[in-house]
């Protein structure tokens, strides 16, 4: 796990390479590495940050040169079947090192782009071709490690972070609907970023950029892996069958996930996800399994009590972190430092802080992310289902109205219930499920019209998809990626900690799409229920039934406690009024309700408007 940075440009030098690079030093500690030489009428710059995993040696340093001296290649992540792709595809070759990042080079210099969709993993990957003076990039198959670039004329630059670009790149534009798209989501989705000229590459994509004749950089997208293309006419419906192969595929990539050279953990909660990772992971290791999970030694949600049960069952080397809430508020100040763009997701205060207590004890941990997604867990699929049903589309501006009369609990749910545009269903029901501001809302917050929200809000096809399918499948390349694997990157990375996600092995995201539907929601109602069957043969189903809680914290509280003083802050008439995004008199009247005590739903609209004024006020 490292960060990675670069550029082709005629005006950058080595010493911005350093900047860039250096500027990233908290996702690689142990080392760094610099590749500079002429390319075309500029130079193009390869930096490396390297958090040492696999192979400790320098050998295993980059940026790495291929065997036949053409290729240079800089990479951040981990790929778990490099051992099978060094013995099945680069036979012959006379390997220096003893880790992942060579076969990904040797197997592009002789197979080219071709390599990426064998490769399992999560990658970003950057390799630069001497003798045609062109630069690939390429980005793993769900979107787990990502890549920003700025692309303009005859300039790219290219970095794992945000600030690896501003670094240099100083007064960018800001872009409108990009801030729009973050106040109805909580986050900047894909290929969107904050700035004008800033884009983020496709997961499951790879980029080509080489010049033109007349010296301007010539850029291509395409696309190595889709879910779309992994959608199957059937479903698997034979629960037997699918709980085999669901058991094999989880066996097969935890067991993968568990390579390393450092040591290695588990995050636990004690819920489904982490439980059935941590599960396998003591079936499948030769050394007894470090599990972690975070006690929240003054507040009224705590965890720690399940996730020890279950640590004791399976026999793990538990480690409960001790924390209060006090040094969760400690760490607010530095948000947007760490994030670089509007992001409102507000677990990752506790995520930064269980990744900065569990690196004092390991450099990788395993974690439970992807399991929701990929097997219905959340409760937005109850509500599309509810949605769908003909009483409730008939009945719902009826509903919408007379929930307002109700208190904060009915308000909030009423907003489900309200008119959206024709085909931004998913969008809509994500929004109102976290408590932002719906379309309707935004028409009234905003100093120029929303736009753009056809563009997330496509239609899967390769059978009769179901509104939940089509949901979850929304979510796997939306929320997830840019939303909880950003969070999860940025949060762990700032640490110098590796965090895997076993559950988006591409091949369980495939098998996924084509479960039926209900062998994720029985007919009894039980969600994620085929991952819970196989769970139960590990630890039993009493250890496990507890209400979802996920991990969070009292922002609803805080904000008007502790953290007021933000909302004094960001949502002030002159700070709002200077960045011009919104209409101050609606945010006066939206943080009076909140404050009075009977909108308590409106907590997180309150926390995106802090957010995104926080963020600009801090780019000045």
């Amino acid at each position: 796990m490292c960060g990675i940075a670069g550029f082709i440009s005629a005006s950058l030098q080595r010493d911005d390479l350093l900047v860039m690079t250096d500027r990233m030093r908290h996702r690689g500690p142990d080392g760094s590495g610099y590749f500079f030489e002429p390319a075309g009428k500029g130079h193009v710059g390869l930096g490396h940050r390297r958090l040492s995993i696999i192979d400790l040696s320098e050998a295993s340093a980059q940026p790495m040169v291929s065997h036949c001296g053409r290729y240079t290649m800089i990479f951040n992540g981990e790929i778990y079947n490099f051992l099978q792709l060094r013995q099945t595809k680069c036979t012959g070759v006379n390997w220096r090192s003893s880790g992942d990042g060579e076969v990904i080079l040797e197997c592009f210099a002789r197979y080219g782009k071709e390599c990426f969709s064998w490769l399992n993993g999560m990658f970003a990957i950057a390799i630069w071709d001497k003798q045609e003076n062109k630069l690939t990039l390429a980005r793993d198959h769900v979107g787990i490690k990502p890549i920003y670039y700025y692309l303009s004329g005859k300039e790219i630059l290219f970095a794992s972070e945000l600030k690896g670009i501003t670094a240099l790149k100083k007064g960018m534009p800001l872009r409108r609907d990009a801030i729009t798209a973050f106040l109805h989501l909580g986050y900047i989705p894909h290929p969107l970023s904050v700035y004008e000229p800033v884009r983020k590459l496709g997961a499951g994509s790879l980029a080509e950029i080489s010049y033109d004749a007349d010296g301007s950089l010539h850029y291509t997208e395409s696309a190595f892996w889709r879910i779309q293309d992994h959608i199957q006419k059937e479903v698997l419906k034979d629960e037997a069958e699918a709980k085999k192969i669901l058991s094999g595929l989880l066996f097969d990539s935890v067991a993968g996930q568990l390579l390393s050279d450092v040591p290695i953990g588990t995050f636990l909660s004690g819920g489904t996800d982490s439980s059935i990772v941590t599960a396998i992971a003591t079936k499948v290791s030769s050394q007894k399994i470090n599990t972690y999970s975070i006690a929240v030694t003054d507040g009224k949600i705590n965890e720690a009590p399940f996730a020890a049960k279950v640590a004791q069952h399976l026999q793990t080397n538990h480690h409960e972190l001790p924390i209060t809430q006090k040094e969760i508020l400690d760490m607010v100040p530095g948000f947007i430092q760490v994030y670089d763009e509007p992001f409102s997701d507000s677990s990752a205060f506790p995520t930064m802080l269980v990744s900065k207590l569990a690196r004092q004890h390991v450099t990788v941990t395993l974690s439970g992310d992807g399991g929701d997604e990929l097997f219905w867990g959340y409760g937005s699929y109850l509500w599309t289902q509810r949605l769908q049903h003909p009483f409730f589309k008939a009945a719902s501006p009826l509903i919408s109205a007379a929930a307002q009369f109700g208190n904060s609990r009915y308000k909030r749910a009423g907003k489900m219930f309200e008119s959206f545009p024709a085909g931004h269903f998913k969008s809509h029901v994500f929004s109102q499920d976290q408590h932002l501001f719906s379309e309707k809302d935004l028409s009234r917050l905003l100093v120029a019209p929303a736009n753009g929200f056809d563009a997330f809000n496509g239609t899967y096809t390769g059978r009769a998809l179901s509104a939940v399918e089509q949901m979850s499948f929304w979510d796997i390349e939306n929320y997830l990626k840019d939303d909880l694997l950003v969070k999860v990157d940025r949060a762990s990375m700032q640490y110098s900690l590796e965090t895997r996600v076993p559950l988006l092995d591409y091949r369980l995201v495939e098998f996924a799409l084509n479960l039926s539907p209900d062998l994720k929601i029985s007919k009894d109602g039980t969600m994620k229920y085929l991952l819970k069957e196989v769970l139960y043969e590990h630890v039993p189903k009493a250890l496990l039934e507890r209400p979802k809680w996920g991990f969070s914290i009292p922002l609803v509280k805080w904000l008007k406690t502790e953290l007021s003083w933000l909302i004094d802050t960001y949502c002030a008439k002159d700070v709002i009024e200077q960045a011009g995004i919104v209409h101050y008199k609606e945010v006066e009247r939206l943080v009076k309700l909140y404050r009075g005590g009977k909108h308590d739903y409106l907590y997180n609209r309150i926390w995106a408007l802090v957010v995104v004024h926080w963020f600009l006020h801090e780019r000045q």
